[in-house]
């Protein structure tokens, strides 16, 4: 008896890491990112982990940070993205409000050809979800946000069922090689709670949808915590969103780790087209994982 036990055990055990392994390789892989060309509009997306000031040692603290920063620099470089959002760029020191983002200053310190929308003073305006932009090609038009809330324009406002603050950002962009405009909203949503999910996506869509019955090009892009198929991205699309088909993971638990599909979509509505498939960038930068997600890319015509 305990013989057949054990073997049951072992067959078990032998099955999940089948099924685990089975799962990395398929959900990893990196299609090479073409070289950036000029006729293109290269969007991004990424996440790239709150830093935690008051901790001065283990994962996310300033020692951390001081590790990570120069590949995260790195990886920024690598994406000769013309836009790219960002989620979780938040330097929380405890309380209501982080009034450094030490994320942020460090990358438009080192990259003086890019600008920074959907940011400003934190006291007025929610800052962790900038979106970086080629100030050389670009010219922000206008900026804005709103939570994932009953109340979505009231600052740090708490979502649904009271849970931490969630919210979109968004800016307006003229393309100044085409003179045509278009409006980037950055999102990233409730991990935890499938409500809030779904709320926040309905709330998405109601705010989207006049600017996309009015013609817009627009991109929505961002930490969805949801995968291709999700009924969350499917309200999105109910609006008029495409969402590319982003294969593989894109969230690796800081390990490389890829066990399950991609959570961070880019999506597109108007007189736009993607010139090929989203680009995942897989890879440690310096030899390091900036952060526990990857970066995103996908070219298009504008």
């Amino acid at each position: 008896m305990l013989r057949r036990i054990l073997k049951s055990l072992l067959i078990l055990t032998l099955g999940v890491f089948v099924i685990g392994c089975t799962q990395i390789l398929r959900n990893s892989g990196m299609p090479a990112l073409p070289p950036a060309s000029p006729e293109a509009l290269r969007m991004a997306t990424y996440n790239v982990h709150y830093i935690v000031v008051p901790r001065a040692e283990g994962p996310w603290s300033m020692a951390d940070w001081e590790r990570r920063k120069g590949p995260l620099d790195t990886a920024f470089k690598a994406l000769e993205a013309d836009v790219i959002g960002f989620q979780e760029m938040e330097s929380f020191a405890g309380g209501a409000i982080s009034l450094d983002n030490l994320a942020l200053d460090w990358l438009l310190t080192n990259n003086l050809n890019y600008g920074a929308a959907a940011a400003g003073d934190p006291r007025e305006f929610p800052s962790t979800q900038p979106i970086l932009y080629r100030r050389d090609r670009l010219q922000m038009l206008g900026q804005g946000w709103f939570f994932f809330s009953e109340t979505p324009d009231v600052l740090y406002a708490r979502t649904f069922n009271g849970s931490y603050p969630a919210f979109a950002s968004w800016a307006e962009f003229r393309d100044m090689r085409s003179d045509r405009v278009f409006r980037v909203v950055n999102v990233h949503t409730d991990f935890s709670s499938r409500s809030n999910r779904l709320q926040s996506a309905e709330l998405i869509a109601e705010r989207i949808k006049p600017w996309i019955e009015a013609g817009e090009t627009l991109f929505v892009i961002g930490d969805m915590n949801a995968r291709l198929g999700a009924r969350k991205l499917a309200i999105m699309e109910d609006v008029g969103v495409t969402f590319t088909p982003v294969k593989g993971a894109t969230f690796h638990f800081n390990r490389g780790l890829n066990l399950f599909g991609a959570i961070d979509h880019i999506g597109y509505a108007g007189p736009v087209q993607p010139l090929g498939a989203p680009v995942v960038l897989r890879q440690k930068f310096d030899g390091e994982w900036p952060t526990d997600h990857y970066p995103v890319v996908v070219d298009f015509a504008p």
